[in-house]
């Protein structure tokens, strides 16, 4: 059993396969290809059961993987029953695989007794620790897990490299060998799980002006065989189901629904983009039901600083920018001149029609479960004045050892290369939370500071007294560490700590503060801050094939006060494009057995470097540090900048929606592919003719 949260999550299938694809058995054998072969050898009998495939017939069978959750603020039926208006419909958003470059792996070592060392691609080193213990029954102090970097995560290596890991040390452990496991695109596609595929139905009531008065908004999450991270995902779902609006009366409820496909798991904003979605409709609805534009809605239903300021789980939003940011963006790209453009545009163009739309984004940073917001480090200072640092993040291309490292560097004043950055390992720092939630940074890097202002501050006091001065009157500047007019190079420095038989070497903590959650009530302050973001994007549709461009994307991201700009905004970009795959290009499609077709590149089209918008401007907001004291006021960018992508499908329903002159409302759900823009093109003419 290697659940996560929840129990009953074998590595491999007992007695009954839950899904088309589950693994059942492993082989190890001396070669990879002599392994492939034997495995395909292996013969199964299967009794085949009525399996439950889809969204809707696991929530009408009421098939929940656990006891469904629900945000309740204020009275929503009641406002809605009071309201000059009311509307209602539904909107569909698909699953995404992560399609990381490296697949995933893992080699166990073992060693003398019952040791195991486990190097695997995985965002989270503990977890799989305790997984391959509880597998081999052994204590954690036995196994060890060693994580370098990764070839790509965006939480598809949250959870599952524990299946991959126990199966490589189970093997290790009877063959006393080491063993390497590694799954090919197509099996990783089949046996790992995805982003959650969400159904929306919403009934709101709002005035005449467009504010909202009254929400009430299910999400039913395809949750898969087990719950993996299921839990977090639709908590997180329903926190972002207001996105950067206030609603006086909300009712959000989740429907974790069990269905016979592989356990959907983690993936870049963990139920936030779904829940934006939800939102983001909700507003679209009402410009078009007003015949207001979205604009005008969002002007009137923005949340506020010191009223109009609480969220749904009934956390005070007080550092909320979203506003002036929103307008600052419009302005500087003139967006009203753009729709001008498009307008002239599509007037002139019979078979291609242009849209384009804004997305804001709200998005709050923590993990939604309290202890996981913690984090270790280990700094050592060497006697020739080289640093070696080791915490509990994983690299995976997202700049994270180059931040914490950067981190250091600026504490002792150092040059960075100076300062060597380790593999993550559970026996250096224990307990570790996993790289997610765009937290690593906030976590790590605090921890790692805590840890060497400690180490700066022995030292100071040892060359304080070498030069009989004050340690309040030492400076490390410059890889020096002065004195007034006297200093000595930060390795002699070093040198000196160690003659006077002072610690150079400290462990860093930090817990994120004046965070809380309640899960049973689903009330609380889960984040310790937000970040903003908002992005206009501009497409064209040709709607005689359905085919659709991106031609442009102006970004303005708030990222508190950079730790490293060319990271963050390569962060921004790549979460962006991310975000327009999901949303336009790749769609997850099983057959009537439950079996995934849609399990390698020539089937799963994941964006390429064409699919980039030519026109692609990605600006950090200036001057704004983070209001909340993060390591040097930064603040998180791995998960806010997808999330703008939906800018993109808000701009495929407005092309839509602009060749019936706005009367309907699309029918366009996501991803919007070719075949699901030509269906709501065909719908925008059959309700003309109706």
């Amino acid at each position: 059993d290697i659940g996560p949260i929840f129990g009953d999550e074998p590595a491999l299938a007992q007695r009954i396969a839950e899904y088309a694809g589950q693994p059942v058995a492993a082989v190890a054998a001396d070669t990879y290809d002599q392994a492939l072969v034997a495995a395909k050898k292996v013969a199964i009998e299967y009794e085949e059961l009525p399996p439950v495939l889809s969204i809707e017939e696991a929530w009408e069978k009421e098939k929940f993987i656990y006891k469904p959750p629900k945000i309740i603020y204020g009275d929503a039926e009641g406002a809605i029953a009071k309201a000059s208006h009311v509307i209602d419909g539904d909107v569909f958003c698909g699953g995404q695989d992560h399609f990381y470059l490296e697949t995933h792996i893992a080699l166990a070592v073992p060693g003398e007794d019952r040791d195991m060392t486990v190097y695997s691609s995985t965002q989270h080193p503990t977890e799989v620790q305790h997984g391959v213990s509880h597998v081999l029954g052994v204590a954690q102090n036995d196994i060890t897990i060693e994580v370098r970097r990764m070839g790509g995560g965006f939480g598809g290596k949250e959870s599952q490299p524990t299946i991959i890991a126990a199966i490589a040390a189970l093997l290790a452990d009877r063959t006393r060998k080491p063993v390497k496991l590694r799954l090919r695109r197509d099996d990783d596609m089949i046996a790992t799980g995805k982003r959650h595929d969400f159904l929306f139905k919403y009934r709101i009531g709002f005035d005449d002006d467009g504010r909202i008065e009254g929400a009430v908004i299910d999400m039913a999450a395809r949750c898969g065989n087990v719950a993996d991270l299921s839990g977090g995902v639709v908590a997180r779902a329903l926190c972002h189901g207001d996105n950067a609006y206030y609603i006086p009366n909300a009712l959000f409820r989740g429907w974790p629904c069990k269905t016979n496909t592989v356990s959907n798991t983690a993936f870049r904003g963990f139920g936030g983009p779904q829940g934006m979605i939800a939102i983001e409709t909700v507003i679209e609805h009402i410009a078009h039901e007003l015949g207001k534009s979205v604009d005008d809605i969002r002007a009137a239903n923005w949340y506020g600083t010191e009223d109009r300021n609480v969220t749904p789980y009934q956390q005070p939003v007080t550092d909320n920018i979203m506003p002036e940011l929103a307008d600052r963006l419009a302005k500087e790209i003139d967006l009203p001149g753009r729709r001008k453009a498009i307008d002239a545009f599509n007037a002139c163009h019979i078979s291609l029609k242009k849209g384009i739309a804004m997305m804001p984004v709200k998005f709050g940073i923590s993990f939604n479960a309290p202890m996981l917001n913690q984090a270790g480090a280990l700094v050592h200072v060497y006697t020739d004045g080289s640093v070696h640092l080791n915490h509990g993040g994983t690299e995976m291309g997202q700049g994270l050892f180059v931040k914490v490292a950067q981190v250091v560097s600026s504490v002792f004043q150092v040059d960075i290369d100076n300062v060597k950055i380790s593999a993550t390992r559970t026996d250096k720092v224990p307990n570790t939370a996993p790289t997610a939630a765009s937290a690593g940074s906030d976590l790590n890097g605090m921890a790692a500071f805590n840890a060497a202002e400690e180490i700066k501050g022995r030292m100071a006091g040892v060359v304080a007294e070498h030069f009989h001065v004050s340690p309040d009157n030492i400076e490390f500047r410059q890889n020096r560490v002065y004195a007034g007019n006297e200093s000595l190079s930060f390795a002699e420095a070093a040198q000196l700590t160690w003659n006077q038989r002072v610690s150079l070497s400290a462990t860093g903590y930090y817990r994120t503060p004046d965070i809380h959650w309640d899960g049973e009530s689903m009330t609380g302050s889960p984040f310790y801050y937000f970040t903003y973001g908002a992005c206009v994007a501009e497409v064209a549709i040709d709607t005689l094939t359905g085919e659709s461009r991106v031609l442009a994307a102006d970004i303005l991201q708030d990222v508190g006060s950079s730790l490293n700009p060319a990271i963050d905004i390569g962060q921004i970009e790549g979460a962006f494009v991310q975000g327009m795959g999901w949303l336009t290009s790749e769609e997850l499609v099983w057959d009537d057995k439950g079996r995934l077709m849609t399990h390698g590149p020539s089937t799963y089209k994941i964006p390429g470097s064409r699919d980039v918008p030519e026109h692609f401007k990605v600006h950090i907001l200036n001057d704004a540090p983070n209001c909340v004291p993060t390591i040097f006021r930064s603040k998180a960018v791995g998960e806010p900048p997808l999330m703008l992508s939906i800018a993109v499908w808000l701009a495929l329903r407005d092309a839509v929606a602009r060749t019936g002159g706005y009367k309907y409302l699309p029918r366009l759900n996501a991803p919007a592919t070719p075949e699901a823009i030509l269906t709501a093109l065909e719908d925008i003419k059959i309700r003309e003719e109706t």
